[in-house]
């Protein structure tokens, strides 16, 4: 193996016994299906880079674990992963008889490194913010005050929620009632909800 780094040696040195020959397998594979990979610890767990983020393998107490970037992007013909996540997924282990054949783990790994020289992107694991449901009797309110409405139209939907989440987390009615006057006659005067808070 090249490219090696003595870190990933002192991680596989400190892990429990039952984990060090399951790592070092991995490790062994992940040089032999990409020659070019380079290893670095990121997050306190060895990880391969190629061209990118290739994959990783942790241990913990009880089991090890190994897995790709882009394991959702991989045809994944053995069912290794779950599928639930399109980015990094993981694989347990808890012993060596437990990891694949070396010929599907090689078959993932160049896989993973074809998709990284193709340049292929892993999608973005932040979850799509929920539509903005703006209530009805605040739309009332917004309705009767032209100006407070043009400009609450006029917002990005942040300072659109921020003005929603505001009124709606009230705890009592008196407490919402409030809150919708006082951002209906902010409103009107061009103000975002956290004016009191914005440099001048």
């Amino acid at each position: 193996m090249t490219n090696t780094t003595p870190a990933v040696d002192a991680y596989i040195a400190k892990s429990a016994e039952f984990a060090k020959p399951i790592l070092r397998k991995i490790r062994e594979l992940f040089h032999k299906g990409c020659p070019e990979v380079e290893e670095v610890i990121k997050w306190g767990v060895p990880h391969f880079e190629y061209k990118g983020m290739l994959g990783s393998m942790a241990a913990f107490k009880q089991h090890t674990a190994f897995g790709f970037w882009k394991s959702g992007l991989l045809k994944d013909k053995h069912k290794l992963f779950d599928g639930s996540s399109p980015a990094m997924g993981g694989r347990r282990v808890t012993d060596l008889s437990e990891l694949p054949a070396d010929k599907i783990l090689l078959e993932y790994v160049r896989e993973a490194a074809a998709l990284n020289e193709q340049g292929v992107k892993a999608p973005s694991r932040r979850k799509p913010k929920k539509e903005l449901t703006i209530p009805y009797f605040f739309m009332e309110a917004l309705r009767r005050n032209k100006k407070a409405l043009a400009t609450f139209e006029a917002f990005s939907p942040s300072h659109k929620r921020e003005y929603v989440e505001w009124i709606t987390e009230a705890k009592q009615e008196a407490t919402r009632e409030k809150r919708l006057a006082t951002a209906i006659e902010w409103l009107a005067e061009g103000k975002p909800r956290n004016w009191k808070y914005m440099n001048c």
